[in-house]
């Protein structure tokens, strides 16, 4: 699986890199997994140039180099490729039933009623990703069509994410609906003490600052010094050490644009790796924060180069139905977020060392300007959610 979990690091970064140029200034937060589920359920029924645009996008062109031998599986969904089998083996791995933390995943897609859609293709997507396509009336009745979804959608997240379409945005011209969210709630392994919060600065990029809940607590975590650009690698754990959050905090005169962009799969691993990471004690303030952003991926999507998948013309989905003009309208993703001293809810090799006898007997890491953050699972070194915080 580690080729699978490279696609969604890749994937993640360059999902980041559009939104942080589109939103700047601004906090980001998306869940690169439940996205690659969500675009491989269209995939399954992508074919020709549509296919190989999603493949390149989502970087399972290079994971199907790994991958080319036979499956023994008396599924007929085996045919389809090994790469949606293994998605599907990968979230079962990392949500398991008997772990400390609840892992939701939404997807689902909506089409059209007067569209036929492919018998093995419905079947395939409930096997492969335990999700099925319903058929709703978008031409007839597009806001009830609205209110259906976004029910569904608050009660796959616990009621944490609510009104995913706004009023007006299901019009009757859609012909299919990606529908897709996350949500994770997890108690850290470390808990801090709400006693220690204090009200502090947090510098914004601008030159200003706002008042924020800083939480405090003091332990032994693994923690990363980065001389170029400077930083510390901060790596919190849940219980049960099966995910973890890790924060990208520049220091001294270094800024998070500069730690930007250096980013890239290779500075990623180096700069995240156990050979970096070591474990010490650490005096850690972090703030208390929450985030619920929600984007409509269409235009993103299309400049990474999955094009075709759009337009009415252009788009292949004979997999999914033998109908003409098949195209997929609209790509909405909401997460949402909530840092606080129980823990995180969730919807969504050798490297140059500093000399470890400079450093205090307790490091310090103090979160109080803008950081990157991400909750990934251990194990596979899977990518769940992924944020900036610019602001509290």
């Amino acid at each position: 699986m580690g080729s699978l979990s490279t696609a969604n690091v890749e994937f993640c970064l360059d999902v980041f890199k559009e939104l942080n140029n589109n939103n700047v200034g601004e906090n980001i937060f998306f869940s690169p997994l439940s996205l690659l589920y969500a675009l491989s359920m269209i995939l399954l029924g992508a074919r020709r140039n549509s296919a190989e645009q999603m493949e390149k996008v989502l970087h399972f062109n290079q994971v199907a180099e790994s991958l080319k031998w036979e499956y023994k599986n008396s599924s007929k969904c085996s045919q389809t490729g090994r790469i949606h089998l293994e998605l599907g083996a990968l979230f079962s791995r990392i949500n398991q039933l008997d772990s400390n933390y609840t892992l939701g995943l939404a997807n689902r897609l909506y089409g059209t009623r007067e569209m036929t859609f492919r018998q093995k293709y419905l079947s395939c997507s409930e096997e492969l990703y335990g999700a099925r396509l319903q058929t709703v009336d978008f031409e007839h009745s597009p806001e009830e069509t609205r209110k259906t979804i976004n029910a569904w959608v608050e009660s796959k997240t616990y009621g944490k994410v609510k009104n995913l379409f706004a009023k007006g945005t299901i019009d009757p011209s859609c012909v299919m609906v990606l529908v897709n969210v996350m949500y994770f709630k997890g108690q850290w392994k470390n808990k801090f003490q709400e006693r220690e919060t204090i009200k502090a600065p947090f510098q914004l990029s601008e030159g200003k600052s706002v008042i924020v809940e800083m939480m405090y607590q003091s332990g032994t975590f693994k923690l990363a010094f980065i001389p170029e650009p400077q930083m510390q690698v901060l790596e919190l754990p849940y219980v049960n050490n099966r995910l973890s959050m890790v924060i990208l905090l520049p220091v001294g005169p270094a800024h998070l644009k500069q730690i930007e962009k250096q980013l890239n799969l290779k500075t990623f691993q180096k700069w995240t790796s156990s050979s970096n990471m070591v474990e010490r004690e650490v005096e850690v303030h972090i703030p208390r924060f929450k985030l619920e952003i929600k984007y409509e991926l269409n235009t993103l999507l299309k400049s990474l180069g999955m094009t075709d998948i759009f337009n009415h013309i252009k788009a292949d989905l004979s997999g999914i139905s033998p109908a003409k003009r098949l195209y997929l309208s609209k790509v909405i993703h909401k997460s949402y977020v909530d840092v606080n001293e129980e823990g995180t809810e969730a919807a969504a090799a050798a490297g140059e060392s500093i000399g470890l006898k400079r450093l205090p007997i307790r490091a310090q890491f103090m979160a109080n300007h803008p950081f990157l953050f991400f909750i990934r699972h251990i194990d596979t070194n899977t990518i769940l959610f992924y944020g900036k915080l610019a602001s509290p």
